[in-house]
């Protein structure tokens, strides 16, 4: 079976993340600011930002060598700023270095960047059956735009940060 698709993205495995609880202490990332028009990031932006935090963390050898493993979170902090952060192996020279500590649940979801917002209500209604709340959530794309339009795909992670 074929690792990756088009020697870019790996193929998403979803019951590895589908209904999970993860346990994070001090999870390393590395950290960017994304400028957003009303949640909407400007996908220029995105490219630039991802290919800065790459480079750091290719030129530093602190990118996890299991492309399955790395993730690349997307949170949506303000109508008008969102953040990035990278999974890194460890501290990277020249980029802002943060540890994500919490429990987090998640739950994949194949659709439109557009649908989130009804992901997000579908997420909530999960954790109110569970008796948890959120308090922060997170979105990994399994595929790049290009990967997931040849893979008939458009996976996503949610990540919910659990309030204690």
């Amino acid at each position: 079976m074929n690792e990756t698709i088009d020697d870019c993205c790996p193929v998403f495995d979803v019951e590895k993340w589908n209904h999970k609880e993860f346990k994070w202490n001090q999870k390393k990332f590395i950290k960017e600011s994304i400028p957003e028009f009303f949640h909407i990031p400007f996908p220029p932006m995105i490219g630039k930002r991802v290919t800065k935090m790459m480079k750091l963390v290719e030129d530093s050898a602190c990118l996890n060598q299991d492309k399955k493993e790395i993730l690349l979170l997307f949170k949506d902090r303000s109508p008008f700023i969102g953040e990035i952060y990278l999974s890194v192996t460890d501290t990277v020279p020249n980029a802002k270095n943060v540890m994500l500590s919490g429990t987090y649940m998640s739950r994949v979801f194949d659709g439109a960047f557009k649908e989130v917002p009804k992901f997000i209500k579908k997420m909530n209604s999960y954790l109110m059956e569970q008796n948890k709340k959120a308090k922060n959530y997170y979105i990994h794309y399994a595929y790049c735009p290009k990967c997931a339009e040849k893979g008939d795909h458009n996976y996503m992670i949610l990540f919910a940060e659990l309030m204690l």
